[in-house]
């Protein structure tokens, strides 16, 4: 009986490494939430700060420049700070925005405050599954950092519903709700309670192990690892990380270029696949839908009310998706995942190019679609969020935060998440420009033809993560 219970003691404390791992997917709700409650608000933006096309434009676009600069320098300071304590920054950052986006009274303001935002979601994007990644076995490693990405779509599609219920029960987004302030302004206050429990459950959980092996604090690493996977792979999993990191120096940007052979000072490769996963999920518009879904569908011909609907039902389709690649990422791999989703998403979006391709324009000037060609809009978005979802979404976080070796990790994940956030800006700006310019036909067709490029990109250029310790991964 003993040894029964000695071997229980010194098996991975499973419910502790859940219960840690689900405390940082709160960032990830956050990063979801932040992102999508600017869906319901653009109307309300346009009208409170009087803007023109390109000024809204910004002001969606905005709290991106700060996730660019969040990510970038989270990376940098996790190696410096901890992976704890970035969490920490990021959700009082989180609390202020929330705040002042929602009492701002210019766009200037605003954008003030949307950039902190920025700071707090870049922050978290990268740092809550670099956190997962260097908490969890390797046997469950994607699956919980999948939880991440349901995490992200729940505050997306959270938001939605918030959205959706502050703009019905005012009347419309620009109307007052409660005590004399705009429904839209409580859009964004909404977000106040999930970040404050995010900032106090985090005070609940350790640093991760594997930075304070870094930052030379092994008696703390090794009551840490104790806790999560037992006395007697403590020794073995010190050696390990001791191990895959320089003896002589603390993690550096330099780390990123190859020390030895022919290729001395040149970036290495595994930079480059990590810049080409981040840029390549943002370049195939996913956040178009997300940032301006209710905008998109207005433009079509569906009412305010309709529009926030369909942003609902594309919350869910996209949650359904990661629950079906949670039960496959540890079995089937990333690359797989990846590869079908590409395709995937190069036949849908086709399909919602040349939907809208087929539209006409009214005696207004708006774009009408058919009831044939709005079914095949509807259905075509949705699978094309349900294949995103279901690969990209997930599998390319899971996989920066695994698969750079614990020496590089933060420094990769500042390179490829700053690369990340600046796609997604460049999407988001340019957005609606194109719509004015060349419609929603040739924005979709942009699409496209990125998701294609994705397709060769994952055949050539990607590596199986899948079941390798993150000691094992190669630089």
């Amino acid at each position: 009986m003993q040894g029964v219970a000695q071997g229980r003691q010194d098996a991975p404390s499973l419910p502790f490494i859940i219960l840690i791992c689900g405390v940082a997917t709160i960032g990830g709700f956050l990063f979801g939430f932040d992102s999508g409650v600017i869906n319901g608000t653009v109307t309300g933006l346009q009208q409170a700060f009087n803007s023109d096309t390109a000024g809204t434009g910004f002001n969606v676009a905005s709290m991106l420049l700060g996730c660019a600069v969040g990510a970038f320098f989270a990376g940098r300071l996790a190696d410096r700070w901890g992976r704890k304590t970035l969490l920490l920054i990021s959700a009082v950052f989180f609390v202020v925005s929330a705040w002042g986006s929602g009492i701002a009274a210019s766009s200037p303001e605003f954008v003030f405050y949307r950039i902190l935002g920025g700071l707090a979601v870049g922050a978290a994007s990268v740092m809550s599954p670099a956190y997962i990644s260097e908490i969890a076995p390797a046997a469950i490693r994607g699956r919980l950092i999948t939880i991440n990405q349901i995490a992200i779509i729940s505050g997306l599609f959270t938001a939605f519903v918030s959205n959706y219920w502050l703009a019905n029960t005012a009347g419309s987004a620009i109307n007052e709700w409660w005590m004399g302030y705009n429904a839209w302004r409580w859009m964004f206050w909404i977000e106040i309670a999930p970040a404050t429990l995010f900032f106090l459950a985090l005070l609940l959980i350790p640093e991760s192990p594997r930075y304070l092996v870094l930052s030379k604090q092994t008696s703390r690493a090794t009551e840490v690892l104790r806790k999560l996977y037992g006395e007697d792979a403590v020794a073995g999993k010190l050696e390990s990380i001791r191990q895959s990191v320089a003896s002589d120096h603390r993690p550096r940007m330099s780390d990123l270029l190859e020390a030895t052979g022919e290729k001395v000072g040149k970036i290495r490769k595994i930079v480059w696949v990590g810049i080409g996963l981040a840029v390549f999920q943002q370049l195939v518009g996913i956040n178009v839908v997300f940032y301006y879904g209710a905008v998109l569908w207005q433009a079509v011909g569906f009412s305010e009310s309709d529009a926030l609907m369909i942003n609902i039902i594309s919350g869910g389709v996209s949650i359904a998706a990661c629950l079906i690649t949670m039960a496959l990422i540890d079995k089937i791999g990333r690359k797989p995942l990846l590869l079908v989703g590409s395709i995937g998403m190069a036949a849908t979006l086709g399909l919602v190019a040349f939907a809208f391709a087929n539209s006409t324009v009214d005696a207004n000037g708006s774009l009408q679609l058919s009831q044939n060609m709005g079914l095949l809009a509807l259905i075509a978005a949705n699978a094309y969020v349900f294949f995103f979802n279901g690969s990209w979404g997930p599998a390319m976080w899971t996989m920066l935060g695994e698969m750079f070796p614990n020496q590089m990790r933060g420094s990769g994940l500042a390179v490829s998440g700053l690369a990340q956030w600046v796609a997604n800006f460049a999407i988001t700006m340019t957005f609606p420009i194109m719509l004015v310019g060349i419609g929603l036909a040739g924005a979709y067709g942009i699409y496209t033809l990125f998701a294609l490029l994705s397709v060769a990109f994952v055949l050539y250029m990607v590596h199986e993560t899948k079941g390798l310790e993150l000691e094992q991964m190669k630089g």
